[in-house]
C-alpha cells in the first residue's frame, strides 16, 4: 500500500467508531473486536494506525529485556503506526512505562494499546499519548517478563494482529482490521454509520422508528448475503 493510499485509509477510520467498524467486521466475516480493552483514564484520545508489534512473556520464556525490546519495537516501528503490546492478559505486571511512552511519542507512534496493566499513567496524560489496556498497575516489568519479538504476529484479547493490520480504539473499545481486508471493511463499515444516521434523521422527521428500522432492515444488514 502507498503513503498516500494508508493515509487515506487511515483517514476514513478515523471517520468511524469501533461500534461501526465492529458491524463491518462482522459483514466481512472478521472475528477483530478483543473484548476487554479500552481507555485508561477519561479523555484518553482516540487512535487509528497500522499496527507496529511486541510480544511480552513471562521471564525465563525469552532472554531479551522487556525495555530494551520495547524500546526497539518502538524503533522500528514508522511515524503513524500505534504500538501493539502482547501480554496475554497478564494483569499482575507492568507492560509499558513512561520512558517507553516519551519514545513512543518521540519517534512518532500514535498510540498503544496493550492485552494487560501499565503504570505511569500520568505521564501519558502529560504526553497527550492516548494508552489502552485492561488496568493499571505500579509494579515494574524488570525480572518479571521477557521480550519473545517485535514486528512479529501477535495476539490482542486472542484476535490475530499482523504487523500494518490496522488498529482502532475509542471509548467503545479496540477493533483490529487485517491489512488485507481494510478497504473490504472500511467500504461496509463506512455504510453502516450512513444508514444509521439515515434512521436517525428519519425518526427526527417523524418517521415511526420500527418502520425507519425496517425500510433498511436494520436487523440484517451485518448480515453476509444481504443486500445493503
Amino acid at each position: 500500500m502507498s503513503a498516500a493510499d494508508l493515509k487515506g485509509m487511515v483517514d476514513g477510520y478515523r471517520r468511524l467508531s469501533t461500534a461501526n467498524v465492529s458491524d463491518g467486521l462482522d459483514r466481512a466475516g472478521i472475528d477483530g473486536a478483543p473484548q476487554g480493552i479500552g481507555p485508561l483514564w477519561s479523555g484518553c484520545g482516540k487512535i487509528v494506525g497500522p499496527a507496529a508489534t511486541l510480544k511480552l512473556v513471562p521471564a525465563g520464556e525469552a532472554e531479551e529485556s522487556p525495555v530494551l525490546g520495547t524500546l526497539e519495537a518502538v524503533k522500528r516501528g514508522n511515524a503513524g503506526d500505534v504500538l501493539v503490546i502482547d501480554q496475554g492478559g497478564r494483569t499482575d505486571v507492568n507492560s509499558y512505562g513512561g520512558v517507553a511512552g516519551f519514545t513512543t511519542r518521540q519517534f512518532g507512534l500514535v498510540g498503544t494499546v496493550i492485552d494487560g496493566v501499565t503504570r505511569d499513567i500520568d505521564e501519558y496524560k502529560t504526553l497527550n499519548l492516548p494508552v489502552y489496556g485492561r488496568g493499571f498497575i505500579q509494579r515494574s516489568i524488570r525480572d518479571r517478563c521477557a521480550c519473545a519479538g517485535y514486528g512479529i504476529p501477535v495476539r490482542l484479547g486472542g484476535i490475530p494482529v499482523e504487523p500494518g493490520d490496522i488498529v482502532l480504539a475509542d471509548e467503545n473499545g479496540v477493533c483490529i482490521v487485517p491489512q488485507s481486508r481494510a478497504s473490504e471493511v472500511l467500504a461496509y463499515s463506512t455504510l453502516f454509520k450512513s444508514i444509521e444516521e439515515g434512521i436517525v434523521e428519519a425518526v427526527r422527521q417523524g418517521v415511526d422508528p420500527v418502520e425507519a428500522h425496517n425500510r433498511v432492515r436494520y436487523d440484517m444488514m451485518t448480515k453476509a448475503g444481504v443486500a445493503t
